[in-house]
C-alpha cells in the first residue's frame, strides 16, 4: 500500500461537526497520513494576542487565549484532554507575560506563540480519530521539518526534513500520523513558521518524502475557480489542471494555492487534488502533469489589489545597458515583493508593480541611487500610479494558441479599461496587464467572459411588458439553449419592470413566473433605482433593456452608461429629444465604452440602421431616403386600398397588435415622424422634431378625441374622403401609402405623409404591415438599395431587440 496525504484547513476542523466530517475522510483511506492547520481562527487569535502584549494589554492577549482555550475544548469532546489543553495555553500565556514586559516580540517569539495552534490541533485531531475508533499518533513537526533562521517565512532543508520525517514515521505501524502543518525548527531547535500557505507546504513534503500516490488539500472551497468568486458570480470550479499553470496561478494571486505547494510535486509527479470539506462527492480540482484537454479554454483569471505601478524613463540611451540592473538591485534593499517588470526594447524605460504600502519607500531608494542622472535631467522624474492591480490569464496552451493577447486586450479595450502595461511568462502560460484598481472588477468579470471560462453571461433587466416586451420574454426563454450551443452565450433574465412593479434576483427570474416576485417600487425612474443599478451593474455583462415607449429614459440611460451597464432600447423617445441632448447621451455610452444599441427604433428587427452606418463608412454618398417607417399605417394603407372602411381598418390593426394602446398615436403619423427623424441624424443632418413637416392620415380635429371608443365611431365620418383619395390613385394605377422622405436638398428636409405611388416605386408592392426603407445614393442612383419586410407586431420588433442583445454578447466574446 502507498501513503494517501489528506491536509485540512482551519475551517475543515474548526467545530465539532465539522471534525466528525474529518474522521469519516481520513478513516475511509486505506494509509492516510494526516496534516492539518490550526482550529478555525485561532492562528488570527494568537496573533491579535501577540498585538494586545506589545501594547501592554495582558488583559486583552489574554482574553483571545480563552477563545482559543474554549475552541479546543469545543471540538475536542473530551474532558480527558481539559488538563492538556490548558497546559498548553498556559505556555502561551507565559510567552505573553514576557512580551508584555518587553513591549515588543522579536520574529523567534511571534513563531513560538504562533506554533501553538497546529499543536492544539494535533492533539485535538488525534484524540478525535481515536474516539471515532481509529489509531492515531500526534506528530510536532519540530521533529522533523528542518528550517534556516528566517523565522516567519523559514526555508526547509527537504533532503533533511524527509530522512528525519521517514525516521519518525517508522516506529507508528498501522496509526495515522497527525502533522503538525506551518511549523518547523532550526538545526539548534529553536521554533519556526513557514509562512502563508504554510500548512499546504507541509502536506506536500509529506506527500514528497513518503511518496504518496495523492495529495489532497481539504478546506472550504470547492477547487480552484476560473476567477474569484467574490468577484464573478459564474465562475466554476476547474476539473483539472497542471503543475505549471497551478504555479502561474499561486504566483499571481490566487489564494487556494501557494507556489511552495507545487514545488516538491513538480518533480515526484504527485497529483494534488483541492476538495470542499463540507461537500466530499464533489471531486474538486486535480492538479497534475496532464492537466485539461481543452486546448481552446483558458484556465482561470486572478488578480492582485493594492499595487502601485512607478514608471522610469531614461532620456540617454547611453546608461540603458546598466539601467535595469541598477533598478534590480535597488529593490532588494527595499522590497521583496516585485509582481512585474517590464522593459522597453532598448532598456531606456521601465515599469515595474510593486505592494502599494511599500511604493513610497521605492520611490525613494530609485531617486537616491538615480540622484545624478534626476540632477542632470537623464532620467525623468519618477512617476507612482496608485491603486492599481494586476489581472493575469492563466492557460497551458497559451504559448500554442494564435491571438490570446489579441482577444484579452481587444475585450478591454471594448469596455474602455485603459492598461498601463503588460507582461507575459517565459513560459508563456500567462498574461499579465497592470490596470486602475477602479476598473479591476469590471476587467475580471470582461475577461472571464470573453475566454469562453463558461458561456458568456448576459444579465438582463427589461423595461415594460407590453406587446413587445412579453414577446421579447417568451423569445429568451424559448431561444436560450440553443444561444448557449450555437454562440456561446446565455441570456439571462434577473430583472422585469413595469410602470410600477419591479422582479429582481440576481440569480435569475423565469420568464413565465417573475411576476410572482414583483414588488411596488418607485424611484426617480418608476421602480428602476440606483439601488437596482448598482445591483445589475455588479452581474457580468449587465444590460439595460427598454421596451416601453416612456419619456425621459434618457436619464436612465446616462445612470446605466455611469455604471457600466449597456442599454438595447427599442424606446425611439431618447433618440428624438433635442438635438444636442441625444448627441449627449450617445457621447455618454462612447465615454463609458458601452453599448447603445437601438436598431429596432426604425424598422422593428429590418437592418435599416446598420444599412446605413455601412453605405455611410464605405465612402457612399446618401442623396435621398424614401421609407414605410410605420408597419401600422402601412397595414392601413394597404387596406384602404382594398377598398376596407378607414374605421374598421384601425380595429382589425388594433385587434392584431399593430397599434399603440390608443391608436390615435400611429394615425398621426408622429411615430413614424419620430423613426425618420432618428434616420435623419443618423444620416447626420442636425434636425428637430418640429422641423419635420407631419401630415396624418386623418384630419388633426378626430386625433384630440381622448377615448379610443368614440375615437373609432368619429372616423365614420373621415370614410368618404379616403375612399375617394383611393379611387382616384386606382384610377391612375397607383396605390395609398404613408412615407417618409429625407432629402437634404429639398425644403422641408424631412416630410412624413399619405401619397399616392405607382408601380415603379420601391413602396408600390407593400403589403399588409412591411415597411420599407430606399437608399438613392450615389452608387444606387438608379435603382436604390432597399431594405424590406415585416415592419410592426410584437414579435417582429422583440426579435429585433434579442438581435441587439446578441450581438453585445458576441461583441465581448470576440466571436
Amino acid at each position: 500500500m502507498t501513503w494517501t496525504v489528506l491536509k485540512f484547513g482551519g475551517t475543515s476542523i474548526g467545530s465539532p461537526e465539522n471534525l466528525t466530517r474529518v474522521c469519516a475522510l481520513v478513516m475511509a483511506e486505506e494509509q492516510p497520513a494526516v496534516v492539518v492547520s490550526a482550529l478555525g481562527s485561532t492562528t488570527d487569535r494568537l496573533a491579535e494576542a501577540l498585538d494586545r502584549a506589545e501594547r501592554r494589554d495582558r488583559q486583552g492577549a489574554f482574553a483571545q487565549l480563552d477563545q482559543v482555550l474554549e475552541t479546543a475544548m469545543q471540538c475536542a469532546q473530551s474532558d480527558d484532554l481539559t488538563g492538556s489543553l490548558t497546559a498548553r495555553v498556559d505556555e502561551i500565556r507565559q510567552l505573553l507575560v514576557g512580551v508584555a514586559l518587553l513591549g515588543e516580540a522579536s520574529d523567534a517569539t511571534r513563531d513560538s506563540v504562533l506554533a501553538y495552534g497546529e499543536m492544539l490541533a494535533v492533539e485535538v485531531v488525534t484524540a478525535r480519530l481515536i474516539a471515532a475508533g481509529g489509531s492515531a499518533q500526534p506528530i510536532d513537526s519540530r521533529r522533523w521539518c528542518r528550517t534556516d533562521a528566517r523565522f516567519g517565512q523559514a526555508h526547509v532543508d527537504e533532503v533533511a526534513s524527509y530522512a528525519a520525517l521517514r525516521e519518525t514515521l517508522i516506529p507508528l505501524g498501522n496509526a495515522v500520523p497527525v502533522i503538525m502543518g506551518f511549523v518547523g525548527s532550526t538545526s539548534d531547535g529553536r521554533t519556526t513558521t513557514l509562512g502563508r500557505g504554510g500548512s499546504d507546504y507541509t502536506a506536500a513534503l509529506v506527500a514528497n518524502a513518503l511518496s504518496a500516490k495523492e495529495l489532497q488539500i481539504w478546506s472550504d472551497v470547492a477547487g480552484v475557480m476560473t476567477a474569484d468568486p467574490a468577484i464573478v458570480s459564474d465562475a466554476r470550479t476547474l476539473e483539472r489542471m497542471t503543475y505549471g499553470e497551478a504555479l502561474e496561478l499561486a504566483t499571481f494571486g490566487a489564494r487556494v494555492l501557494h507556489p511552495r505547494t507545487l514545488v516538491p510535486l513538480l518533480a515526484s509527479r504527485i497529483p494534488m487534488v483541492v476538495r470542499n470539506t463540507f461537500d466530499p462527492a464533489d471531486p474538486g480540482t486535480t492538479v497534475d502533469q496532464h492537466g485539461s484537454d481543452d486546448e481552446t479554454r483558458a484556465t482561470s483569471v486572478t488578480s492582485v489589489t493594492d499595487l502601485a505601478l512607478l514608471d522610469l524613463r531614461l532620456r540617454d540611451r547611453h546608461h540603458s545597458p546598466e539601467f535595469g540592473e541598477r533598478v534590480h538591485r535597488a529593490l532588494q534593499t527595499v522590497t521583496e515583493q516585485v509582481w512585474l517588470v517590464t522593459h522597453s526594447a532598448h532598456g531606456q524605460a521601465l515599469s515595474l508593480v510593486v505592494p502599494q504600502a511599500q511604493a513610497h519607500a521605492v520611490k525613494d531608494e530609485l531617486e537616491r541611487v538615480f540622484a545624478t542622472e534626476l540632477s542632470r535631467e537623464a532620467l525623468e522624474s519618477i512617476r507612482v500610479r496608485t491603486p492599481v492591480a494586476l489581472l493575469t490569464l492563466v492557460a497551458e496552451a497559451m504559448g500554442r494558441t494564435p491571438n490570446v493577447a489579441g482577444r484579452m486586450f481587444a475585450a478591454l479595450g471594448q469596455i474602455g479599461v485603459n492598461v498601463h502595461t503588460i507582461g507575459q511568462s517565459a513560459t508563456a502560460r500567462s498574461i499579465s496587464c497592470v490596470v486602475d484598481h477602479a476598473d479591476l472588477v469590471t476587467a475580471v468579470r470582461t475577461v472571464h467572459a470573453a475566454f469562453h471560462l463558461t458561456h458568456t453571461p448576459l444579465s438582463i433587466v427589461l423595461l415594460g411588458t407590453g406587446v413587445v416586451g412579453s414577446q421579447l420574454l417568451t423569445q429568451i426563454s424559448d431561444q436560450r439553449h440553443a444561444l448557449r450551443t450555437s454562440l456561446r452565450i446565455d441570456p439571462q433574465l434577473v430583472g422585469v419592470a413595469t410602470s410600477a412593479k419591479l422582479a429582481f434576483d440576481a440569480e435569475g427570474l423565469h420568464a413565465d413566473t417573475w411576476s410572482q416576485q414583483a414588488e411596488t417600487a418607485f424611484g426617480p425612474h418608476g421602480p428602476v433605482t440606483s439601488d437596482v443599478l448598482d445591483q445589475l451593474a455588479r452581474l457580468p455583462v449587465p444590460i439595460l433593456v427598454d421596451c416601453t415607449a416612456a419619456a425621459g429614459m434618457e436619464a436612465l440611460y446616462r445612470e446605466a452608461f455611469a455604471r457600466g451597464i449597456h442599454v438595447v432600447a427599442a424606446n425611439k423617445k431618447p433618440l428624438t429629444i433635442a438635438g444636442e441632448e441625444a448627441a449627449a447621451l450617445r457621447d455618454a455610452a462612447r465615454r463609458a465604452h458601452r453599448s447603445y444599441q437601438h436598431e429596432t427604433t426604425v424598422g422593428a428587427a429590418l437592418p435599416v440602421l446598420s444599412t446605413l452606418d455601412t453605405l455611410i463608412q464605405t465612402g457612399d454618398v446618401v442623396n435621398r431616403i424614401v421609407g414605410s417607417l410605420s408597419g401600422t399605417l402601412g397595414y392601413l394603407c394597404d387596406e384602404l386600398s382594398k377598398g376596407v372602411p378607414v374605421d374598421q381598418a384601425v380595429a382589425d390593426a388594433r385587434e392584431r397588435g399593430f397599434t399603440e394602446p390608443r391608436p390615435q398615436e400611429d394615425l398621426g403619423g408622429v411615430d413614424a415622424a419620430r423613426k425618420a427623424l432618428i434616420l435623419a441624424r443618423r444620416l447626420g443632418l442636425d434636425l428637430e422634431m418640429d422641423q419635420v413637416e407631419i401630415e396624418p392620415l386623418v384630419d388633426a380635429t378626430l386625433l384630440d378625441i381622448p377615448e379610443v371608443e368614440a375615437f373609432l365611431e368619429a372616423l365614420k365620418d373621415a370614410r368618404q374622403g379616403l375612399a375617394d383619395r383611393v379611387s382616384a390613385a386606382r384610377g391612375r394605377g397607383e396605390v395609398l401609402r404613408y412615407l417618409a422622405v429625407i432629402d437634404p436638398a429639398a425644403t422641408p428636409v424631412l416630410k412624413v405623409g399619405v401619397t399616392t405611388v405607382g408601380q415603379g416605386h420601391p413602396a408600390f408592392a407593400l403589403s399588409s404591415s412591411q415597411s420599407m426603407v430606399a437608399f438613392y445614393t450615389e452608387r444606387y442612383a438608379t435603382h436604390p438599395l432597399v431594405v424590406s419586410g415585416a415592419g410592426a407586431g410584437g414579435a417582429v420588433t422583440a426579435s429585433g431587440v434579442l438581435a441587439d442583445i446578441i450581438r453585445i454578447g458576441v461583441g465581448l466574446r470576440g466571436g
